[in-house]
């Protein structure tokens, strides 16, 4: 199969057992059609959404301190079907894809949760081939890339922070809570960050670490940043 020779060439990864790949690649529809046994990319695809949710957890969870509602959101926010379609779509996966006649003459090469889907089936595929290093070297670049692009949202505020004043290690920074109101199920915090005994800026927010957040983020604009 050539097409799987590109295919690696475009991925950087060249795979040992090469039915991994086709595997990854034959969508159900493909399956079905054809006389003999074929096996398709569904188990594949629970594999490696798995892989892919362990991988862009650990690499967030190092990357950016924030609240754990927070990384949720970021984390579903580079899992979902639209931005794995985002990621399919760089390497022109879907060109690759073996579909039945319908799938082919519906456009299913173009469809964001067939395309989706193969993208983690391929995830799984590099995993089983090549441990999950390898699934990280291929995976990380994709999300690395989508953080940068869209980097405002997901800013770590406190630790910018932290960064410029650590320049000037005699400068200390605190976070102080001045309010908390509201039932438990509906809280609000009020803090504010201390450079020294100076009050550089208030954040508000649900969480307290949110407010920590906002109130960096409040300071970093006061400097500029």
């Amino acid at each position: 199969m050539p097409e799987i020779a590109r295919l690696e060439e475009k991925i950087g990864y060249v795979f040992q057992e090469k039915e991994l790949l086709e595997v990854a690649l034959t969508h159900s529809s493909y399956a079905n059609e054809v006389k003999r046994r074929t096996k398709y990319n569904e188990r594949l695809e629970f594999l490696g959404d798995a892989v892919l949710s362990i991988i862009v957890s650990d690499y967030l969870f190092h990357k950016f301190h924030l609240p754990e509602g927070e990384l949720t959101k970021l984390r579903a926010s580079l899992v979902c079907e639209k931005t794995l379609d985002l990621f399919a779509q760089k390497i022109g996966l879907g060109e690759y894809l073996r579909l039945g006649r319908g799938e082919e003459m519906t456009g299913g090469r173009k469809r964001p949760s067939i395309c989706s889907d193969a993208f983690e089936a391929l995830i799984a595929a590099i995993y089983l081939d090549g441990g999950i290093e390898r699934a990280r070297s291929f995976v990380l670049p994709f999300v690395t890339a989508m953080l940068e692009e869209h980097a405002t949202p997901f800013r770590d505020y406190k630790t910018l922070l932290q960064e410029i004043i650590q320049q000037n290690p005699e400068e200390r920074l605190s976070y102080v809570l001045i309010e908390e109101s509201g039932p438990d199920h509906d809280k609000h915090f009020v803090v504010e960050v201390h450079l020294n005994s100076n009050v550089i800026g208030v954040g508000e927010g649900r969480s307290k670490k949110t407010a920590e957040q906002q109130a960096a983020r409040r300071a970093l604009e006061l400097m500029g940043k």
